[in-house]
């Protein structure tokens, strides 16, 4: 009896190929600068920890759907922070984080070998690692006019990981009538929106994007980098309620459910805007310190108008650059990470404390 192993359709997990580069900036006098991956470092708020352990007596199990206050929350969210206003609680599912959303969302839309899914050419690896369990056919593509087939998922992400490139109104809009126009669900992965350093944001359910109508869309949001919640596995989708219907019911046979202390805390993370102006300032600000030291060191930056990132360059295989760094005590992540092939540029974190991003820059200038 012979069985299909599915890690052997999944390539090399990515960081597993730079243990290498880690071991050489960890023995860097100052210690390693890791700049390699986007964990929050900063403190999970107040609000959100203390409504975390007064929902802690959870002795009965969560409902897949999320509690009622959640979905509220969500909802007034939505409305209030991305112009999507008349959502009802049909609209609304809550995930175990979106990393989890990501993988699997091929396979619980149905997906298999006779599908395609369009991925953005420069991208969250997650995106194909999701569409290869599934075993459709993946596209890399930036513009609907470079898809020449009608596919069955669309993954687009603004702003970008790994580039922080934000896709503008018309872009938006032109991939929603390229869904319109072949059927496709258009997911957006909008989990780094309130990272806005150049222009703006945009939901693909804001009324500008969608002209109100929500049928075929799903927008991925996540509490992980917002109100640095990573831990928690916090996130949530919202959209096409016919969509989100039909993953609820997959969801609840598969035992996908949020628990309801995390529950009790998305809800208070969502109701809460003081915390997030923080943390934004907080990631400005080493911006606004790494940034020029990088670009003064040789490396230009390219894209990085939002997101936790900057994507940066000196014109050489990524790998030469990523060893170059690592000689200094800074880890970053190589391009090729992201891409189906070779690339010239690294992602360079902006997820560390305010220390480690000022000895990072402190070592460019030597």
């Amino acid at each position: 009896m012979s069985r299909r192993t599915v890690s052997a359709s999944l390539p090399d997990f990515p960081w597993d190929t730079i243990a290498g580069a880690k071991e050489l900036a960890a023995s860097h006098p100052g210690g390693i600068v890791d700049l390699s991956v986007g964990t929050p470092v900063d403190p999970t708020p107040r609000v959100v920890r203390e409504a975390l352990v007064g929902a802690a007596d959870a002795h009965g199990y969560p409902q897949v759907w999320g509690t009622p206050r959640l979905r509220r929350s969500i909802l007034d969210h939505m409305t209030g922070r991305w112009g999507a206003p008349g959502l009802d609680e049909t609209s609304v599912l809550p995930v175990i984080g979106t990393k989890e959303v990501v993988a699997v969302l091929p396979i619980q839309l149905g997906l298999g070998p006779d599908s395609v899914v369009v991925v953005p050419t420069t991208a969250y690896p997650t995106y194909r690692v999701g569409a290869r369990l599934a075993g459709a056919r993946i596209i890399a593509a930036d513009r609907p006019q470079d898809v020449d087939i009608a596919p069955d998922l669309v993954w687009i992400n603004s702003p970008s990981n790994p580039t922080g490139r934000i896709l503008d109104l018309d872009e938006m809009r032109a991939w929603v009538a390229f869904a319109r126009r072949t059927g496709a669900v258009l997911a957006s992965d909008e989990c780094y929106g309130e990272f806005v350093w150049e222009g703006e944001a945009l939901s693909v359910l804001d009324t500008r994007v969608s002209d109100g109508d929500v049928t075929g869309l799903l927008a991925v949001m996540s509490l992980s980098k917002r109100s640095n919640m990573a831990g928690y596995r916090a996130g949530f989708l919202v959209g096409d309620p016919a969509l989100t219907g039909e993953l609820l019911t997959v969801r609840k046979h598969s035992g996908f459910m949020v628990s309801t202390p995390v529950a009790a805390a998305m809800a208070a993370a969502l109701d809460d805007r003081t915390h997030v102006e923080e943390q934004v300032g907080r990631y400005r600000r080493r911006r606004e310190v790494l940034r020029p030291a990088l670009e003064a060191a040789g490396y230009r930056i390219d894209d990085s108008q939002g997101s936790l990132y900057l994507w940066a360059t000196r014109g050489e295989d990524c790998r030469v650059t990523l060893d170059r760094l690592a000689a200094q005590g800074i880890l970053c992540s190589p391009g090729d990470f992201y891409v189906d092939g070779a690339s010239d540029h690294v992602r360079i974190s902006l997820t560390a404390s305010d220390e480690r991003i000022a000895a990072a820059a402190s070592r460019l200038q030597s």
